[in-house]
């Protein structure tokens, strides 16, 4: 459904809206001037306006409700802001960088919104990253709908709806797409609010997009309304958010809106827009300034003489004197704060609350059962645990399942999850992987726990933006703010005959190397479910790498040990008592160091003392310091390749603290830097082998 509005129309607001949205709007205007003039002082250290784009954004805050609905909302939607509730001071205590800052305690720059009161979620720098995001805010009041149980416990008041911004550049971004194919496919009550003012920086849009109108290429679109309107215009904005709202709150699918607006200003002021624009185009856009527009309106109606808007003004200018006069004075963030919020502040994984003993039943059984066996505990203990993913559910049409047995997962890791708690908590993504991990913040932040998979680390790559620069500072860059503890388990590694380059990587470095996350790598079954266990119930992000060589072998079967086992992470597990030498082992190379030390012992009297990590990010500094300083000679031994791998940290940290302690220098065994082939011969070369460690240890006993 398309709707168009053209400006100038009877008004469907009251004068004294009207007056009031004047009002928002030059508050908006002279924030952004202020902040230049502070800029130029040296006073605070970034600026970026939202001049021009005042009439759509104080509209759409008058279409919502505060405090009820959703904002995701990009830099440009100081306005927004402002109509929503968030005051000058709070605006200008984020430009200066305060302790004060509801945004982010100083630690992003001003204009990139957040405020948990006004319900506005916490935005990156990043462009594109919030649509996903917001749509998988907007799946969260769905699911609360569906299933009372869900309700209680997660935010939300019955019909609320999710915005969610853009300029026209971030229209390009592949996930504004993703989400739109979500978003259709569930109905889910999400309004995408382009405020297009023809450039994205430098670029025309007719560069960017196709035709210079994406909402044009949208309209075949299944349940998505879109509305058209000049977003210089008050009144005509006013109508066509007023709409989409209506629209998402009876639940008839997404909207958007495309309003073209003015970008009277350079994109920021560390560009110049003279160098590519043309005065007369400016000359011609300062014409339709919403700000004068409206201004013009209401005197030609007679709702306000020029002494009548010259008080307006004056009041505002007076409101943001005050501000600013607080935001300069007011307290800045301590040095000692930086370590603040990385991690949840009370619910430490680590700690003696989530070392839990094991209440062992049944028969051994692999890693997949025992992985599958947390989940459908978890999954019935919390009902906000949704899990979703590529090929995770028994069967996507759920009217087959009577009559077939169901995937659940490629490696069955999720089977039979759907058809005990059914389709609204196990559900099957599209085949995009920043889609899996951008919808699942969304939910977690407000209050949902995602428990996502994607099916090859080999492939989670796509989903790394979101991973680094979203999920993992959540929390951190909104001062605490917000919250996004999402799960992702994923399969990893190699030693799977004709993995070859694209089902064989390890990659634990690149997730370790991120605050904000815990990295876990189990290397037997039962250790997999108490880990994974205690991954669900933190309140932290946890990336969850399952050794897909390790999920059905025999050596590693354990007894299912009962729903509420969990290991502490930063707890490493002591697979061989020795006094000779430490080896530091984690997931599929533990079992090959046990074998290549009982190997060694045939040949002659050594004891190793065999550490395996299980976590990794936290790692177990204490136990793997205490070895060294018995044993003097230590090993690291892992998969990922040895070039800056997971081993040189161990390696430097025991050099810099137990330098004293060490009669041998510190060795690592790991796979050559290079990629995993695809023949049997060259991946056994590339990937350390049992004949490799035990080689190792020799060669590091007769040091």
């Amino acid at each position: 459904m398309v709707a168009a509005h053209a400006g100038e129309a009877p008004s469907p607001l009251t004068n004294a809206q009207l007056v009031a949205a004047y009002r928002n709007m030059y508050l908006s205007r002279r924030l952004d001037d202020r902040e230049i003039a502070l800029k130029r002082q040296n006073r605070i250290y970034f600026q970026i306006s939202g001049a021009g784009h005042e009439a759509i954004l104080t509209a759409a805050g008058m279409a919502l409700t505060p405090g009820k609905d959703y904002a995701l909302s990009y830099y440009r939607d100081r306005a927004l802001m402002t109509q929503l509730g968030m005051t000058a001071e709070e605006v200008l205590l984020a430009a200066v960088g305060a302790k004060a800052d509801v945004t982010s305690a100083g630690r992003q720059m001003p204009a990139h919104w957040s405020h948990p009161r006004l319900h506005v979620l916490n935005k990156s720098s990043c462009v594109g990253t919030q649509f996903l995001q917001a749509t998988g805010a907007a799946e969260v009041s769905l699911l609360r709908e569906a299933l009372p149980e869900v309700a209680e416990r997660v935010g939300g008041h019955g019909d609320e709806v999710v915005v969610v911004s853009t300029g026209d550049g971030g229209t390009s971004e592949g996930e504004f797409w993703e989400a739109l194919n979500t978003a259709c496919n569930a109905k889910a009550p999400v309004i995408f609010l382009v405020e297009d003012n023809g450039y994205a920086i430098s670029v025309p849009v007719e560069f960017q997009t196709p035709g210079g109108s994406v909402s044009k290429l949208l309209e075949g679109f299944p349940d998505l309304l879109i509305v058209r309107c000049d977003g210089t215009d008050v009144p005509d904005s006013y109508e066509a958010m007023a709409e989409a709202v209506a629209w998402c709150r009876a639940r008839k699918g997404p909207a958007l809106v495309h309003a073209t607006v003015i970008r009277p200003y350079s994109h920021s002021m560390s560009d110049d827009e003279r160098a590519y624009r043309p005065d007369a185009e400016r000359d011609a856009e300062a014409e339709r300034d919403p700000i004068t527009r409206l201004a013009a309106r209401l005197e030609a109606d007679g709702v306000l003489d020029a002494a009548g808007l010259k008080a307006v003004r004056d009041g505002v200018d007076a409101e943001i004197q005050a501000a600013t006069d607080a935001a300069l004075a007011a307290p800045t963030p301590e040095p000692h704060e930086v370590y603040d919020h990385i991690y949840h502040p009370t619910v430490d994984p680590t700690s003696a609350a989530f070392d839990h003993a094991a209440d062992e039943s049944g028969e051994p059984t692999t890693m997949v059962d025992l992985i599958n066996a947390c989940l459908r505990d978890e999954m019935a203990r919390d009902p906000r645990i949704v899990v979703f993913g590529q090929d995770v559910a028994d069967a996507s049409r759920v009217e087959v399942l009577d009559s077939l047995k169901g995937k659940g997962g490629v490696f069955k890791v999720t089977h039979g999850l759907q058809s005990r708690f059914g389709p609204k908590r196990v559900f099957n993504s599209p085949l995009a992987e920043a889609n899996i991990v951008g919808r699942a913040i969304g939910m977690a932040e407000r209050g949902l726990k995602p428990v996502v998979e994607i099916q090859f680390l080999d492939y989670i790559w796509p989903a790394y933006q979101q991973i680094r620069n979203e999920l993992a500072n959540t929390r951190w860059r909104s001062g605490g703010g917000w919250a996004a503890p999402v799960v992702i388990r994923t399969p990893s590694g190699g030693y799977l005959k004709g993995g070859a380059p694209y089902h064989s990587q390890s990659a634990e470095t690149l997730f370790t190397h991120v605050p904000g996350l815990r990295v876990v790598m189990p290397s037997n079954a039962q250790d997999a479910n108490g880990l994974l266990r205690t991954a669900i119930r933190c309140e932290d992000p946890v990336i969850f790498l399952e050794p897909k060589h390790l999920y059905r072998q025999t050596y590693n079967k354990g007894r299912y040990p009962g729903p509420d086992y969990m290991i502490p992470f930063g707890k490493a597990a002591e697979v061989m008592a020795g006094d000779d030498v430490t080896l530091v082992t984690y997931g599929a190379l533990v079992h090959r160091s046990v074998t290549a030390v009982r190997a060694l012992q045939k040949q002659r009297d050594v004891s190793v003392h065999l550490l395996d990590l299980r976590t990794l990010n936290p790692y177990d500094w204490e136990a793997i310091a205490a070895s060294v300083k018995r044993t003097g000679k230590v090993l690291v031994v892992h998969e990922e390749t040895k070039a800056w791998g997971y081993g040189a940290e161990i390696a430097a940290r025991i050099g810099e603290e137990l330098f004293e302690w060490l009669d041998a220098p510190v060795r690592r065994l790991a796979a050559l830097d290079t990629f995993v082939a695809y023949h049997p011969t060259l991946e056994d070369t590339i990937l350390p082998q049992v004949a490799d460690v035990q080689a190792a240890l020799e060669a590091l006993l007769a040091y």
